[in-house]
Order: structure tokens, then sequence, then C-alpha cells
């Protein structure tokens, strides 16, 4: 498995991968499509992609940016990692790729939302897992009963 940036040609790849994982809506989809159709390999200003490929074709990827009007905090918005390839660490270097990458731009604050239904059980401990702490959480947000729920990690030691 290597990482490597979003290139040309990647769209209708990483959009079938978020599509197989049966974890999103026909919204969500519509949303991480058009992320991917902006994506940028090399302006932190936009939409930053890093792909994990597994013997020449897309693995998984994880969309991550600068948040708006803000100093030294980043979003992450999507890691998506293809069911053939799960539960084999890839959204974890994934993570961490995203975590590296952000910090080179100075980066301080990685914070990831997501929702509290019993589906993303799994996402909140995937975050959990890898040192992110839940520092907000917006109740009936998604839905009644789906809650935000906002996480939050260092990157920096002097944040």
């Amino acid at each position: 498995m290597t990482l490597r940036p979003l290139v040309p040609g990647d769209e209708p790849a990483l959009e079938a991968l978020a599509e197989a994982t049966g974890a999103f809506t026909e919204e969500e989809l519509a949303v991480a499509a058009e992320l991917i159709a902006l994506g940028h390999d090399d302006d932190p200003d936009e939409y930053l992609f890093v792909v994990a490929e597994e013997g020449g074709e897309p693995a998984g990827f994880a969309c991550f940016g600068r948040a708006p009007l803000s100093d030294g905090a980043w979003d992450l918005y999507w890691i998506v990692v293809g069911p053939a390839y799960q539960r084999r660490g890839i959204g974890g270097e994934l993570l961490a790729a995203a975590e590296s990458s952000a910090a080179a731009y100075g980066a301080r604050l990685m914070l990831v939302e997501t929702a509290s239904k019993p589906s993303y059980e799994g996402a909140r401990r995937f975050y959990t897992g890898h040192g992110y702490e839940e520092v907000g959480r917006v109740p009936d947000f998604y839905a009644v009963g789906d809650d935000k729920v906002v996480y939050a990690k260092r990157l920096l030691a002097s944040a």
C-alpha cells in the first residue's frame, strides 16, 4: 500500500469507494463527489487529499483542509476505505498522513465532525482510538436523536 496525492482521473474510483462502503446517504455521496472534484494536492486553502493505493488502484482516501477564519485549525472532512481494504490499518495511515500534511502547513488542531447514530459507532471509536477527544455535541443536529459530535486532536506541541 502506498500513499499519494489526488491525481486527475481519480474521481470515479474515489466516488465508487465511498458508495461501496454503504455508510453514506445519497446527499453525503453528492457532497463527497463535489469535494473530490474540487480537490487539490498543493493548495492548503483548498480541499487537500491523500489517497491510499494498492495494486495500482485507489483503496481509500482522506479529505481535509484549513478551517476558514481560523489560525491553525483544520477540518478532516472524510476518511473512506473501500470494503475490500478495511480492517488493515489503511484508515489509520490515511489519518496520520492527513495530520502530518496539515501540521506541515502549520496546523495546530485537527477537528472532525461525525454523527451519534449507532451506525457511526465504529467511526467514533476510530477517532478516539487515534487520540481524538470529544469536545462538543449538538443534540438532534442531523435528525431527532442523531447528534453532531465534534472531536479534536492537538497536532503541534505548542498548540
